[in-house]
């Protein structure tokens, strides 16, 4: 048997493809979509997964919403991150319940959605905003995915220290990350993940900097990218349209050791030919 819905669950109202809706349910709450009306008094002690239709007759699925519906979904006051590099992120970072991590750029929330997710229930997200509208709108979409209870959201300038120590990982999600390598590294335990997520390569380039400079190894930048596939029988071809660039991002690990020794590793972490070479 499916979950019972009741009043003040989030549901999502499926149509097809990428018309669908995440409410809350309010017995005295009416949907309005372009194939008719739902009445939420009717989605009341249905279970997710059945059916439910508008007064024009159409059938809409109820569906139960996934941290990836509350991503997409979430009010945004700025770009967010994608689901594609979220899931990259988790699996470079190694994160898992327990975990902590600090995050520079909180922004709308929805990466930092994403990480608490993750890490709970016993771990924890310090995200760090300097702009107090866009802690506002986070606070509400962590309030709605019932995540807020693993985040602290802090107004301040995250370049100036994370006031947390021994984080599993550390999430730059800044326009200038390179200011805020050095107190990633302090607040990270050894060996732990320093993740950067930009647009342009000009910023990934100072950020490797950075990370060199102040005591990182193996970095690594990628790009993700995720076609679909439009599925007929018989004619099943690539989608003419996809999610190609949303941000670069870049893994590196806090090492120990002196600046000499790191100097002698950048060029085998980043395949860099030095001048006298070329």
């Amino acid at each position: 048997m499916g979950e019972v819905i009741s009043e003040g669950d989030d549901v999502l109202i499926y149509l097809s493809g990428d018309k669908r809706w995440l409410i809350t349910v309010k017995a005295d709450k009416r949907i309005h979509t372009h194939a008719g009306y739902i009445e939420c008094s009717s989605i009341l002690g249905k279970r997710y997964g059945d059916a439910v239709k508008t007064n024009l007759g159409r059938t809409f699925w109820l569906l139960k919403p996934t941290i990836e519906d509350y991503v997409l979904k979430c009010e945004r006051k700025t770009q967010v991150v994608y689901p594609k590099d979220m899931g990259l992120i988790v699996a470079k970072t190694g994160l898992a319940s327990g975990s902590i991590v600090v995050e520079a750029g909180t922004g709308s929330g929805a990466l930092t959605m994403f990480l608490a997710n993750i890490v709970k229930p016993n771990g924890h997200v310090y995200s760090i905003e300097v702009k107090e509208e866009f802690l506002d709108v986070a606070r509400r979409n962590l309030k709605r995915s019932r995540l807020l209870d693993y985040v602290t959201l802090s107004l301040g300038d995250a370049s100036q220290g994370f006031g947390v120590s021994e984080a599993d990982a550390a999430i730059l999600d800044v326009g200038d990350p390179w200011r805020f390598v050095e107190a990633a590294w302090r607040a990270l335990k050894g060996s732990g993940k320093i993740v950067s997520i930009s647009p342009t390569m000009n910023q990934v380039e100072k950020t490797c900097e950075a990370m060199f400079r102040v005591g990182f190894a193996d970095v690594e930048c990628v790009e993700v990218l995720v076609r679909g596939l439009q599925v007929k029988t018989g004619a099943t071809r690539p989608a003419t349209r996809m999610v190609g660039h949303t941000a670069y991002i870049t893994f590196a690990r806090k090492v120990l050791g002196g600046e000499k020794t790191l100097k002698e590793g950048v060029a085998e972490s980043m395949d860099v030919v030095s001048d006298e070479e070329g």
